[in-house]
């Protein structure tokens, strides 16, 4: 769900279109009072009384969607009018043109009451100067964001908020499930070879090298993720961070390090170096596209790789009725680590409101869909009107029993549900978290064993920070990713050339980099 986002300048630039408008939303319902509902009729609301304003009120709220029609014959629509007494009126575009659109209306100064997509440094440049809320300045109005993110999360403030404890974004809780990418491997030919699944880096090189003395013209290790193979394979050498990388923070001493200076990193490229050489490691690994990728994993030109669970059942999918036999399987992760990335329980998508007349009812809503009741609404549905239990414990959908897979997208186009930006707290019992075999295989080897890499902290830079990290990430990274790629491929790279790219990163600025890291760490550990 990552997304490209507009500059921060221009969040600056464009600050006072904003302010000129940001009371230009109106309330479209009529005046009429609304019945008052029995408390509990729609679940736990986390002590939200329903409905959540006195009389009828219409909000904007733009996000990315390819649904069709998200209009008033929606379920999710119907029924947060019904059981809120607001209408929503989704204003969608699609994600590829989304972030251009975004663009054209922060530029008009006619803000939607809720919108998402802005960088959180851009949220705080138009937050301080009013144009979006502070959310935890209506705290007391809003039982669910006190309870998870002042309370029970109270770092939250700290990492997504401003230097005066101020946010501006509203975070979205238990989102991710457990496992969700690593390496996997085709168990189907491993079995026909007799091959055993690695256990530790070294098995895993001698795997690769049964593969190919049995597939002479096959490189037994493919990848699509172009440079993002060494941030992939970072967490097996300790050194991977999902979001900062090549940053990252180091538990043994309590400070931030950039990854591609550390020997750890040397120690991965020399293996790197060592499949390359012994023809184990596709020469394009750095430059294939998933169509040659998904061709070479699915027709016997490559057997292991690093990829998201799903692949493990489309790939089947899409190879049964010419290889019913075809078995990919998650594998245990590679590195002295032995272990993957962790992902977040809370996780930042921007969800902003606007400072207006209708700002209390829109952070309800929020509220509301943040609470247990709104969480069943967004990502399961509504019992006895679009779903009932199944025996499994997950729901079943009557009126899509004909579709051949009934998946998110399928809910959201259909109902509503799953919409970016309005899932802010998924529900568990949804289809999303039902694991194929394969897939819970994947979830049962990491989580039994707990080999997940510590989660990184989560810091708060200021603005002048920002704009330095900005200034010197890209020319950095760039210069790593043009080594790392040398050192694998040319024979002639070795430790000369390590040291003098050390020193190269050196004089660019990697030390005044991750003194910017440590002194936003220092500001972070002082302040629990």
């Amino acid at each position: 769900m990552l997304k490209k986002r507009i500059s921060i300048m221009l969040a600056a630039t464009l600050f006072s279109s904003i302010l000129a408008a940001c009371g230009s939303s109106t309330d479209k319902g009529g005046s009429a009072a609304l019945p008052s509902q029995e408390p509990g009729q729609y679940g736990d609301t986390g002590t939200l009384t329903l409905p959540l304003v006195d009389k009828p009120t219409t909000i904007t709220y733009m996000l990315p969607s390819n649904a069709k029609d998200l209009g008033p014959g929606k379920l999710v629509v119907q029924e947060l009018e019904k059981r809120t007494g607001i209408k929503v009126d989704f204003q969608t575009y699609s994600p590829q043109t989304y972030q251009d659109k975004l663009k054209v209306i922060v530029a008009s100064g006619k803000l939607p009451d809720i919108f998402t997509g802005l960088k959180p440094a851009e949220l705080k440049k138009i937050g301080k100067q009013n144009g979006v809320v502070a959310i935890n300045k209506y705290a007391d109005q809003l039982p669910n964001f006190k309870k998870l993110y002042m309370e029970e999360n109270d770092w939250v403030l700290k990492s997504f908020g401003d230097e005066a404890g101020d946010i501006y974004t509203w975070p979205i809780y238990n989102l991710n499930r457990k496992v969700n990418h690593g390496f996997m491997f085709r168990k189907d030919i491993f079995d026909e070879l007799g091959i055993k699944e690695w256990t530790n880096t070294d098995e895993f090189c001698e795997a690769l090298k049964k593969v190919k003395a049995a597939y002479p013209d096959s490189y037994p290790y493919a990848s699509k993720s172009l440079a993002n193979i060494f941030r992939d394979w970072a967490f097996g050498w300790g050194l991977g961070n999902t979001d900062q990388y090549p940053a990252y923070y180091d538990e043994k001493d309590g400070t931030w390090k950039y990854a591609a200076v550390q020997q750890a990193h040397k120690d991965m490229l020399d293996f790197m170096k060592k499949l390359y050489n012994e023809k184990l490691l596709d020469p394009e690994f750095l430059t294939d596209t998933q169509d040659s990728w998904t061709t070479k994993m699915t027709t016997d030109k490559s057997f292991v790789t690093f990829d998201w669970i799903g692949r493990l059942d489309l790939f089947y999918n899409q190879i049964k009725e010419q290889n019913p036999d075809y078995d990919l399987r998650y594998a245990n992760p590679v590195g002295p680590t032995g272990n993957v990335r962790t992902l977040p329980e809370v996780s930042d998508f921007s969800v902003a409101v606007a400072k207006n007349k209708n700002t209390e009812a829109s952070l309800k809503l929020l509220d509301y869909l943040t609470s247990p009741s709104g969480s069943e609404l967004m990502t399961i549905g509504v019992e006895g009107v679009n779903f009932e239990w199944g025996e499994d414990g997950f729901p079943v959908y009557p009126e899509l029993k004909d579709l051949p897979l009934v998946d998110i997208t399928v809910l959201e186009d259909r109902y509503a549900m799953w919409l970016e930006g309005a899932y802010l707290r998924p529900d568990h019992r949804s289809i999303y978290y039902r694991f194929s075999e394969k897939e819970q295989e994947a979830q049962d080897k990491i989580v039994k064993e707990d080999r997940f890499e510590p989660l990184d902290p989560i810091l708060n830079f200021t603005d002048e920070e920002t704009s330095k990290i900005a200034e010197l990430q890209t020319s950095l990274q760039k210069s790593a990713e043009e080594f790392n790629a040398k050192y694998i491929l040319d024979a002639g790279y070795g430790e000369a050339q390590w040291a003098d790219f050390q020193t190269k990163l050196s004089r660019s600025g990697v030390e005044e980099l991750m003194s910017i890291y440590n002194e936003a760490q220092k500001r972070y550990d002082e302040s629990k």
